[in-house]
């Protein structure tokens, strides 16, 4: 595999950096940027014995998978091996891919012994200055003056939520590439940005360090209403594509599973505590496109690398810039599947700047921002169910794009555009399509409806005539909204029609009324509406 420009440039800058003397080092790439290429490269010009240190076991076995291919295009023989937990290497491994929560100070010394270590490679290097993981480098000599080797640690981000410097640990960032600058070159998707008005208040929430407290948020942003607009959104916003939705905890992701399922969408949910197979047959099922949403509890963060991820819901609220840092990345990998990575944000994440250099200073901890004193809850509670928006959730696909703005979610600077769905009232069935109202030239009523046809795209109907196929449902809306003119009044498909607000006639009505839980509607384009979503979440 030919090395990319900026990854022959990172390999060189370790290798200048260690003739100049430093000797603990860093390599800054956001995800995506192939930092297991990286290293792998590092490790076959290497001479001598290699430790390769890493925290998750979906971490350990992609980096003995590149390092193995990386030796073998240059018909390099050297043994690579795990060492974790009940897993020993062989003696005649010459590259050592551990757990590092594993090398515990009865175990590293046999692990490493007979070994001339050398080069030390450390995945998600962010990690390295908690206690235990430094004393893991201590006893392998990292620290000490006469040793003779090169520590180098790859990362997406240098900003640890708890603020510690990774300055504790290295000396120097000798290569550092930017979320932008992968982006304009092209080794990235763009990144397109829709925030979601939630109006729940976040304002009482403890800050632990730089973010929040993760009790107290669970508690007050998992109700029911809040996941009812989430999995709208994802329904309406991502149809066409597969996404990953971060949670605060195990309820959560469970809870907004449940209300994803109930929308008709195929959704699962991971979470660290689940046994290791399920988990595996969970992400499996996700990949082969058996489900299309992933809630998860911080499991997909590091080390989960699926390029046909194209849509990332930031459920979780964070001020960490870190962490939203490796969220946003697990959908900007380069695939045929989508252009670009749709962010879905669900709270104000405003002061935050992911446009970042990196940095081995310590982080400085950010105050909540201010709130105003009216409509908030006394100080040091959490807002309880008389003051989320569960009255609030909406209905109808109008509803939802009211809610909606866009954004840079490189800058997070928030637009004064809507983020428009379409210029016309369509309605969403869930996962049975979208329909869309209209008059005729004559007056009569008619109704497009997208079917979604499984692999091979979405059909466009009229009535009962099949008229078109298209790729993706964003597509057929665009198609349909441009040929409307030929089939009848644009200004009827609006939703400020003035059919639509006809007083509803009686037999809407007993229609409406059977709806369970039961809806108002005063119009005719509200009970339309009303029944359009029943029939959408039900079928």
């Amino acid at each position: 595999m030919k090395l990319r420009p900026y990854q022959l440039e990172a390999v060189h800058a370790v290798i200048a950096a260690r003739k100049r003397g430093v000797r603990r080092m860093v390599l800054a790439l956001p995800t995506g940027a192939g930092k297991t290429i990286v290293f792998s490269e590092l490790i076959r010009r290497a001479r001598h014995d290699v430790l390769v240190l890493a925290h998750r076991d979906e971490l350990l076995v992609q980096a003995k998978e590149k390092i193995e291919a990386a030796l073998a295009r240059s018909n390099d023989n050297r043994r690579v091996d795990i060492e974790r937990g009940m897993k020993r290497a062989s003696k005649r491994a010459r590259v050592l891919v551990a757990s590092i929560r594993s090398l515990h100070e009865g175990r590293i010394g046999k692990a490493l012994a007979g070994r001339d270590i050398r080069l030390v490679i450390y995945d998600e290097c962010h990690h390295a200055v908690a206690e235990a993981n430094r004393s893991v480098l201590e006893a392998i000599g990292v620290f000490a003056p006469d040793w003779p080797g090169t520590l180098v640690g790859v990362t997406a981000t240098t900003r640890r939520a708890d603020g510690r410097a990774l300055g504790e640990i290295f000396e120097e960032i000798v290569a550092e590439r930017s979320l932008l600058q992968m982006i304009e070159d092209g080794y990235l998707r763009p990144l397109k940005g829709v925030r979601v008005e939630t109006k729940i208040s976040l304002g009482d929430v403890t800050m632990r360090g730089d973010d929040f407290d993760l009790e107290e948020l669970e508690e007050a942003v998992d109700v029911e209403t809040r996941n009812q607009l989430v999995a709208r959104s994802i329904t309406e916003l991502c149809r066409d594509r597969r996404t990953i939705a971060f949670c605060v905890g195990v309820r959560h992701a469970e809870n907004l599973s449940r209300a994803l399922n109930d929308m008709g969408v195929r959704a699962g949910m991971v979470c660290g505590e689940m046994p290791k197979p399920d988990r595996k047959r969970t992400l499996r099922k996700f990949r082969e496109g058996k489900l299309r949403v992933i809630t998860n509890v911080g499991v997909l963060t590091e080390g989960f690398d699926d390029p046909g991820v194209s849509a990332i819901a930031m459920v979780r609220p964070t001020r960490s810039e870190s962490l939203y840092l490796q969220c946003v990345g697990r959908g900007m990998r380069l695939d045929p599947s989508a252009s670009d990575c749709l962010i879905l944000d669900f709270v104000d994440l405003s002061s935050l700047d992911i446009v970042t250099s990196a940095t081995l200073d310590a982080g400085v901890s950010r105050e909540a921002p201010e709130r105003e004193e009216s409509g908030e809850t006394p100080a040091g509670k959490i807002p309880g169910p008389e003051e989320d928006d569960r009255e609030d959730a909406p209905v109808t696909l109008e509803e939802l794009q009211q809610r909606l703005s866009t954004f840079d979610p490189l800058t997070m600077t928030q637009t004064q555009e809507a983020a428009a769905i379409s210029m016309y009232a369509w309605l969403s069935l869930g996962t049975r399509g979208m329909m869309l109202h209209f008059l005729d030239k004559h007056g009569v009523m008619l109704c497009f409806e997208l079917k979604p046809a499984g692999r091979s795209g979405v059909e466009i109907w009229l009535g009962d005539h099949k008229l078109a196929r298209t790729s993706t449902m964003q597509a057929a809306i665009e198609a349909v909204d441009q040929e409307l003119p030929n089939y009848g009044s644009p200004q009827s498909a609006k939703s400020d029609a003035s059919w639509r607000r006809h007083p509803i006639t009686p037999p809407l009505k007993r229609a409406v009324d059977a709806l369970h839980p039961p809806r108002v509607a005063h119009s005719v384009g509200d009970a339309i509406a009303h029944l359009a979503l029943k029939f959408g979440i039900d079928s």
